[in-house]
């Protein structure tokens, strides 16, 4: 551990600029935690402002084509509890998710290959009609349907990377191409969505610079939007045995992605709070301004298991809606009144071209 890690820090909070090696240092050492998440809470402060987006989660069906190791909605696992809703009921939530007064419905699901391009687009083009925006997460299509979905209103997409190491990545997504996820993410670029990404951490065989590189990664493609999260370990998955990941690396990766990409939109995720309770208003005060309550309601609410016990799933959304606000009042901020897009600096700087972004 270099003895020089508060002028790191100081430096990151200055510049938004951390090598490889500085960044893996950082990371690396849960001494450099406090200061980090500090750092990061100014540099939310001062880019993005007090509000935290509120985003309604309409998690609308568990099957998924997939295989990856981690989740529970994997092709292979039998024990999945298997539900579809349909375009009314999802058009349905939305509504009470405006009600509710959210302005962003994130709209997520495995990769379901019965929501074609043009069916999904007619739910897109109806909850538009509500006055939101509208973020999609539903894997990996071609270019046609991520136009189509564009064409049709939506404003964002989310499809995280999970890990920049290809090998790692190649392990854990069998059948999956690491190239093919990368393209996704170009393409997405290209369309003019507000593209989100992110990582697993906590994965088997994972090191510390390979985070670093992800975090690099996120700044060279000029993310968005990066959700992170901690391995919840599924006991229905190859990563059963796995230890969860660790919440004090999970927020000193937090605290990095707001220094390094100030403007960037970052969510306090269910999975961490799923692993310690009380860690939304951690992260929220380590350079997060997001979190997404979850909308889906009965029986869908509990079948869409990613992960073992997951926060809040026995609340209803009127009981999330309420509760976060209080949660978020209590920190000393507010909830956003508007969609929440990415505000940019009138001429920022251009990342530097980093072996990760290239």
């Amino acid at each position: 551990m270099t003895k020089d890690w508060p002028a790191l820090v100081e430096r990151a909070e200055r510049t938004h600029r951390l090598t490889e090696e500085e960044l893996a240092s950082l990371l690396a050492e849960p001494a450099t935690e406090e200061a980090m998440a500090l750092a990061a809470d100014r540099v939310r402060a001062a880019f993005v402002g007090d509000a935290v987006h509120l985003r309604g989660l309409i998690e609308f069906s568990s099957f998924c084509r997939r295989n990856c190791h981690y989740c529970g909605l994997r092709r292979e696992n039998e024990k999945a509890g298997r539900y579809r809703l349909t375009p009314e009921e999802i058009v349905a939530l939305a509504e009470k998710a405006r009600g509710y007064g959210y302005h962003t419905v994130v709209l997520q699901s495995g990769e379901d290959g019965w929501f074609t391009a043009e069916r999904l687009a007619d739910v897109i083009r109806a909850v538009k009609r509500l006055d939101v925006a509208v973020t999609l997460s539903v894997g990996e299509r071609p270019i046609g349907d991520y136009r189509a979905w564009r064409d049709a209103g939506a404003d964002r997409f989310l499809l995280r990377i999970e890990t920049t190491d290809r090998a790692l990545y190649e392990r854990l997504h069998p059948g999956m191409s690491y190239d093919e996820r990368r393209r996704c993410l170009r393409d997405l670029k290209r369309l003019g969505y507000e593209v989100g990404t992110g990582c697993l951490v906590g994965l088997p065989g994972q090191t510390i610079d390979s985070l670093a590189r992800d975090v690099l990664f996120f700044q060279a493609i000029d993310a968005d939007m990066v959700g992170i999260g901690p391995l919840v370990p599924n006991e229905d998955t190859p990563l059963k045995g796995a230890p969860p990941g660790d919440m004090g690396l999970v927020r000193r990766m937090v605290a990095a992605i707001r220094l390094l990409l100030p403007e960037a939109n970052i969510p306090a995720t269910t999975a961490m709070e799923t692993l310690s309770p009380g860690a939304r208003e951690r992260i929220l005060r380590s350079g997060a301004n997001v979190v997404m309550p979850n909308v889906t309601e009965g029986e869908a609410r509990r079948l869409y298991a990613l992960y073992p016990g997951k926060a809040c799933v026995a609340d209803t959304p009127e009981e999330c809606r309420f509760c976060m606000a209080a949660r978020v009042k209590a920190l000393g901020r507010f909830i956003g009144a508007d969609k929440g897009f990415r505000r940019r600096r009138a001429n920022p700087a251009p990342p530097e071209k980093t072996a990760a972004g290239d």
